[in-house]
């Protein structure tokens, strides 16, 4: 709490000082490096300010706009491979939540060309990149790239004075300065950052071991494991040391299962996994399958000829017979662990690097401990319960849980192909069935293959059924427009759905904003999920604001920006802004990353970059934004009149929601005198 106090105090202070200001804080400079006779290196530098960032090529879905390059070579020359790019710095970014490659102080891109006219001396070429700082983002730039092949270099050495949109700049040998210590300090950072993840996927690894002690498979081989060391042991000592090198086993097994894991697929290539469409898919079919047998339909199990071989040899005796016995407890108990095993790849592999190896760390050990405590003070096997159904009905609640959070990976695929198969209503539908399902479950009302006769019902299993069912009773109105906080992450955002205003409500909203027969202005169109009439084109909101006769809010947003949603998700519901925007201003929101090309009679020449034409809509409002009111930050919220003048100050992200109604309130009062 305190930690997002301060983050929150130091966002809005940055804003409020700085909202006027256009930020540059990325400066790109070319060379070139002559290969052979016909190829060469085009070599894009980028020298980028401290404490921001420059995004890969390559970007998970919903995260910032990848930089990229286009290279005008016609028919004198041809591409060789593709633009490569530095190894740069994976962590978890706090601005998208994710796991994204970006890089900071200096970056290298490369591009290999093969000449095919002689008379080629120039290549022009253009980068689209975005750049975000811990706070905030700017929207996607567009750069001139000129590369001069008369200049160049036969070693790697770097042009002095590379061509910058018609300047000449020199920062190829950046000198290291005090801000080399503050890099550190990140580097830092992100290692604790790291740290933090791989422990709470230890701990989640040693919950899921825990849970599986109680299936089936795993709880009756406890007492058997014990007395059978307690027994065959010629003291209490020497059965307490071989239960410890069992439970020791039983770890290094599910260690080497993880580390097969990262030796396979590579450390780095697991979170690429975690972010493919192909990953959602193959883990949803994997987490049914597992679910379906949890459920009773089939036993998923390992080939018997391995328990067998194995088994025969935990008869040698010694270490190495202890050793084949904690493998032969993996194998057996393969039907009951096997999901949590690949529940835990599946969570390791959106944490990436060594999470699988940790994981199964945590996994192994709370399943092994039981094993050495017990055999230390077998007095303790009296409190155990006794084997019997219930062990089952453990079974089949995990597979109920593992059947709806399989969807979750489903809906992931879904919406980075924007199928629109899974949309948010299905999605809460899907779960409402499922957990209606397990509290019919709970009851007694359903019964499944292995369930033992039910003659009562307990205590405890009563409890989880009403609380099961109070959870089910929770998502209905989901289905309705409820933003149901308590499981947000799960399904599909509100405005990725059949009604994005609420099932039953039409275009209108029911009436919140316009009459229910009367229709929406030209250009209007209702924000979901508050239903709040609003304008992206600047031209139409500005006449329906004189219509009307009210103040304009213009909103200068992004796609990528999540300041925006945030503002808009924790701020704009509020009931006295949300009425407001609702009944006071006319909202127009310019999206500065809108990559929908311009029509061909709004195609006109750039005012920052003289020479060049603005071909997307995202590039006609960012540079609107900078000229009118030196800025090119998000979001930014500017209150006008009719004559387009400023009726206050504009503001920036301002998370409290006091000041940002305070500052509505100050401007449409402005209007209203």
């Amino acid at each position: 709490m305190k930690n997002s106090f301060l983050y929150f105090f130091f966002l809005t202070f940055i804003f409020s000082s700085a909202q006027a200001q256009v930020l540059e804080p990325v400066k790109w400079s070319t060379s070139v490096e002559k290969i052979s006779d016909t190829e060469y290196d085009l070599i894009s530098t980028a020298k980028i300010d401290r404490g921001w960032h420059l995004y890969s090529q390559s970007v998970p879905e919903n995260g910032p706009i990848a930089t990229s390059f286009t290279y005008d070579v016609a028919k004198d020359a041809e591409l060789v491979g593709n633009t490569t790019e530095e190894e740069g710095r994976t962590v978890d970014d706090p601005i998208f939540n994710m796991r994204i490659k970006y890089f900071d102080d200096a970056a290298e891109f490369r591009q290999r060309i093969k000449v095919l006219n002689n008379e080629l001396s120039i290549v022009k070429g253009e980068v689209e990149f975005m750049v975000c700082d811990d706070m905030r983002c700017l929207p996607p730039s567009y750069i001139d790239l000129n590369f001069d092949l008369s200049k160049a270099k036969e070693s790697s050495e770097v042009d002095e004075n590379a061509a910058l949109s018609g300047g000449m700049i020199d920062f190829q040998n950046p000198v290291k300065t005090d801000a080399d210590k503050d890099i550190i300090v990140t580097e830092k950072q992100e290692k604790a950052s790291d740290n933090t993840g791989l422990w709470t996927i230890f701990i989640l690894g040693i919950g899921a071991g825990f849970i599986a002690l109680f299936t089936p498979c795993v709880f009756p081989l406890i007492p058997m494991t014990v007395s059978f060391f307690t027994k065959q042991s010629k003291n209490k000592a020497q059965g307490v040391k071989n239960a410890i090198v069992y439970g020791l086993c039983i770890i290094v097994i599910y260690v080497i299962l993880g580390t097969g894991v990262v030796a396979i697929f590579g450390a780095s290539a697991i979170n690429e996994f975690s972010t493919s469409v192909t990953f959602n898919l193959l883990f949803f079919v994997i987490l049914v399958i597992f679910a379906v047998s949890f459920l009773g339909a089939f036993e998923i199990m390992l080939p018997q000829s391995w328990a067998n071989k194995i088994d025969s040899k935990a008869d040698r005796g010694g270490y190495t017979g202890i050793f084949f016995m904690a493998l032969a407890l993996a194998i057996v108990s393969f039907s009951c662990t096997g999901p949590f095993v690949g529940n835990i790849i599946v969570l390791s592999a959106t944490k990436g690097g060594l999470a699988p190896m940790i994981g199964m760390l945590g996994f192994s050990l709370a399943l092994a401990l039981p094993f050495a405590l017990f055999a230390a003070f077998p007095g303790w096997l009296n409190s155990l319960p006794k084997s019997g159904g219930w062990l089952n009905t453990v079974k089949v609640v995990l597979g109920f849980l593992e059947l709806a959070f399989a969807f979750k990976f489903l809906s992931q695929a879904d919406l980075v192909l924007q199928l629109h198969f899974l949309e948010r209503e299905v999605f809460i539908a899907i779960w409402i069935a499922i957990f209606g399902a397990l509290a019919f479950y709970l009851f007694g009302k359903i019964k499944l293959p292995h369930d033992s006769p039910l003659t009562h019902i307990s205590v405890g299993r009563l409890s989880l059924g009403l609380l099961v069912l109070s959870f089910t009773i929770y998502m209905i109105p989901g289905l309705w427009g409820a933003p149901l906080n308590l499981i947000s992450a799960f399904p599909p955002p509100l405005d990725y759905a059949e009604s994005p205003y609420g099932v039953g409500n039409s275009k209108t909203g029911g009436g919140a904003v316009l009459g229910e027969a009367q229709e929406l202005p030209d250009g209007g169109h209702l924000l979901a999920p508050h239903q709040i009439l609003a304008f992206n084109d600047y031209d139409k909101g500005l006449a329906y604001a004189k219509e009307v006769g009210k103040p304009i809010m213009l909103d200068f947003t992004g796609w990528a920006c999540v300041n925006c949603r945030k503002m808009e998700q924790n701020v704009w519901p509020d009931d006295q802004v949300l009425n407001m925007l609702k009944n006071e201003v006319v909202l127009i929101s310019l999206y500065v990353d809108d990559k929908r090309r311009l029509e061909g009679d709004e195609v006109i020449e750039s005012k920052l970059r003289p020479g060049k034409k603005l071909k997307y809509i995202g590039q006609k409002w960012s540079e609107f934004q900078t000229i009118r009111y030196k800025t090119n930050t998000q979001p930014f919220y500017v209150l006008i009149g009719h004559d387009e003048e400023n009726l206050n100050d504009p503001v920036g992200y301002t998370p409290n929601t006091e000041e940002y109604l305070g500052w509505m309130k100050d401007g449409v009062g402005a209007f209203k005198e």
